[in-house]
């Protein structure tokens, strides 16, 4: 994948922006009193109606970048999903569907034929057309592209030879008529849709401006377009984003006549909610206790699509072969693997350090995906420090000189190094926790160098396999589709606990053949590699990460999901005071 290092950037965004939620876990929530959160808020006011603005509360300076193609944190994708819309639609079960634009694909799954709805129009009242769309593709794959999006264009026949400077045109791009075009990519591969990019940019309006010039355009940094609900009528950097109704969008007029989007420090978070000086915010953990007494707001919960895990280095990655080589036998039995994770009190942690606010994960796809396994197909790990002490007995860690601690089946003195990074005011007592609970069955886990570590000097360590890391505490992020790749087959340098199996790259490569394009089918293969995952034990799954979005009661036909908070805010109203 090209761009791995941008990319990588917003990986660890990611981690800290969860980690500042109170550095917990996830699971259900507590609610022994106030609001109960829900995926659905506010819909009991009565008939919607017209009129008023509402604002959208963020912790941090945005960056400015209001172009899909460029953008590179969720500070700007938050303004971004009020303007602009992608031509495909993402359910809640995290499978694509028509949207604008819909499609009909060869026999051979190596042509798309798209056609987009007529009648949608850019904020600058220009009609959408595929021309738009054909152009943003060659934005991306331009050789002097900086953005981190390559990976969603080398998929298209020619794009490879265009980003390299070897052609002037992609020749897997054809337009048929301003509202059809013709794709060919280069492979059949099942997700093809789900990986493609899908906003369009609107060609006229970015007339004359270079492909290395445009993060830093006009028509990035301060008067974007897009064909969504809202448009930019004032910026200020860093502050606040002032936003219209469009009267013109597509799905029909607004209901609110603007949205401010606004930063705020997330220590007012409550006082701010509580004055009604926000109507919706992504909170932080940390503020959960505070906000769910406040009675003039909803809280809402949705999972994030991103697990936390505790990952066992099994090896080092070859650089010049651009392979994992499993070089490391001190987690070569998984019998050490699956106590560690029996020893783990996950649920404890979760509520004692997070509200409560999360769900047990024990594989690596979403729950709210279609491929996620059930839960009685799997071993759930739940916190049983006998279970544990009995694999580690018979695995041959045994205490043998009577400390408490257990040696290796060796004899050998057993130290596990742990590492973690600094985040919220919570994470060095849950961090603590988890030592404890390992203590307990007599494994010395230890955090590594004393102390936990700044958020690059941790990722730099872990991706460089310093051989002092042996044991880590990371967050990913997912797609909508199930596809490990990129982050589970040897050849992935992002498999950072570098592990993997010929039965493990089987599966990869099975999830993604002809064959796959049989959902059942792919359905199963991707259970037989949960239960694969399950078994082996590369990582702990500690978490599933939630979301928790503050709504003031004022504000109506609010939903989130798995995906955003932001979903269809032309449906956003404001009910009458009581």
């Amino acid at each position: 994948m090209n761009n791995r290092s941008i990319i990588r950037v917003l990986a660890l965004l990611l981690f800290v922006a969860m980690l500042l939620s109170a550095c917990g876990g996830t699971g259900a929530p507590d609610n022994r009193s106030g609001n109960e959160p829900s995926s659905l808020a506010t819909g009991n006011g009565g008939e919607p109606r017209a009129g008023g603005t509402v604002t959208y509360g963020f912790p941090s300076p945005f960056k400015g970048l209001f172009e899909p193609a460029f953008y590179e944190g969720e500070d700007d994708l938050r303004v971004l999903e009020f303007i602009t819309e992608p031509l495909f639609t993402v359910k809640d079960d995290l499978t694509t569907v028509p949207g604008i634009a819909s499609w009909q694909e060869s026999a051979d799954h190596k042509t798309f034929t798209f056609k987009i709805k007529q009648g949608v129009h850019w904020q600058n009242g220009d009609e959408l057309t595929v021309e738009d769309w054909k152009f943003a593709l060659e934005v991306i794959a331009a050789p002097n592209y900086t953005g981190p999006r390559y990976y969603s264009v080398e998929m298209i026949e020619g794009a490879d030879a265009y980003h390299t400077g070897k052609a002037k045109q992609i020749s897997g791009i054809r337009v048929i008529d301003p509202y059809t075009m013709e794709l060919k990519v280069t492979a059949a591969r099942v997700n093809t849709i789900d990986n493609l990019w899908a906003y369009p940019m609107n060609k006229r309006y970015f007339a004359g401006v270079a492909v290395k010039d445009m993060p830093n355009s006009d028509q990035v940094r301060t008067a974007p377009i897009g064909i969504g609900p809202f448009q930019v009528t004032n910026i200020q950097p860093g502050e606040f984003v002032e936003m219209s109704r469009f009267d013109n969008y597509y799905k029909g007029k607004p209901l609110l006549d603007g949205v401010l989007y606004k930063v705020f420090d997330d220590k007012m978070i409550t006082s701010l909610f509580e004055q009604g000086v926000i109507d919706i915010e992504q909170a932080p953990r940390d503020a959960y206790e505070n906000l769910n007494k406040l009675d003039n707001i909803t809280l809402m919960q949705s999972p994030d699509l991103s697990y936390e895990y505790i990952g066992f280095k099994f090896g080092h990655w070859d650089d010049k072969a651009q392979k994992i080589v499993m070089d490391n036998p001190k987690f070569s039995d998984k019998r050490l693997r699956q106590a560690m994770y029996y020893a783990l009190d996950r649920q404890g942690i979760i509520d004692g350090f997070s509200y409560g606010l999360g769900k047990l994960a024990e594989t690596p796809i979403s729950s709210e995906s279609w491929a996620k396994i059930p839960e009685d197909q799997i071993n759930r790990y739940p916190y049983d420090p006998e279970k544990a002490n009995e694999l580690l007995d018979e695995a041959g860690y045994k205490d043998l000189d009577g400390d408490g601690l257990r040696e290796d089946p060796k004899g050998a003195k057993l130290v596990i190094h742990f590492d973690s990074m600094v985040g919220g005011v919570n994470d060095e007592p849950r961090t603590e926790a988890m030592l404890q609970n390992w203590r307990d069955v007599g494994l010395d886990v230890r955090l590594n160098g004393g102390a936990l570590k700044e958020m690059n000097t941790f990722y730099t360590m872990v991706e460089e396999d310093d051989p002092s890391v042996e044991l880590f505490n990371g967050v990913w992020g997912l797609s909508n589709d199930p596809d490990p790749t990129g982050l589970w087959r040897e050849n992935d340098l992002w498999n950072y606990p570098r592990w993997s199996s010929k039965e493990n790259e089987q599966l990869i490569r099975d999830g993604i053949s002809l064959k796959a394009y049989d959902r059942d089918y792919r359905k199963q293969v991707y259970y037989d590699w949960q239960k694969l995952i399950n078994e082996e034990v590369p990582m702990i799954f500690f978490a599933e990460r939630e979301t928790i979005t503050a709504v003031n009661k004022r504000l109506q036909g609010v939903k989130i999901n798995a995906l955003s908070p932001i979903i269809d805010p032309y449906k956003w109203w404001i009910k009458d005071s009581e």
